[in-house]
């Protein structure tokens, strides 16, 4: 299969578990989150670069990340464009636009960012071995869903 067909396959199904993961109820799944990431990766943002290993404190994260966007009113989260760049045999740059949907009751709106992911290719399908986050905490701190008492953003991942 065309290597770039499985990278956008990749995300819609990336795209999709966060959509899951925001409905009401919920459905979280942290296995399926965490099998798109490589056994160590690198995130690199605002904050600087931090190093995150894929094992069970990283899926016990994952439900909690998705918590932070429902409890600041994020409603939908979808894939507004996808860039894949080869870089060479085994490794791609995908440039993915996100955007969310928010209804905090007292606002709606869509809030848009972007983050940059290195995948590497493997027998296992595309793996995330780092990603590359705007920041994304400001814009949602402009739009005043985040900055109250422990309201901090999370990351783009």
């Amino acid at each position: 299969m065309d290597e770039i067909v499985l990278i956008e396959r990749f995300f819609d199904d990336y795209a999709a578990r966060f959509a899951r993961a925001l409905a009401d109820p919920p459905e979280v799944d942290a296995e399926a989150t965490a099998a798109a990431f490589a056994d160590c990766f690198v995130e690199a943002g605002p904050r600087g670069v931090h190093c995150g290993k894929n094992d069970e404190t990283f899926r016990a994260q994952i439900p909690q990340g998705y918590a932070f966007y429902r409890g600041i009113g994020v409603r939908s989260m979808s894939v507004a464009s996808l860039a894949p760049s080869q870089l060479d045999a085994r490794h791609w740059g995908v440039r993915v636009g996100w955007s969310a949907a928010y209804d905090t009751g007292e606002r709606a709106g869509t809030v848009g960012f972007e983050v940059i992911y290195f995948v590497q290719m493997t027998g296992a399908g595309p793996k995330i071995f780092a990603y590359i986050t705007g920041d994304e905490e400001g814009e949602l701190r402009r739009l005043g869903l985040v900055g109250g008492p422990g309201q901090e953003g999370a990351s783009g991942g």
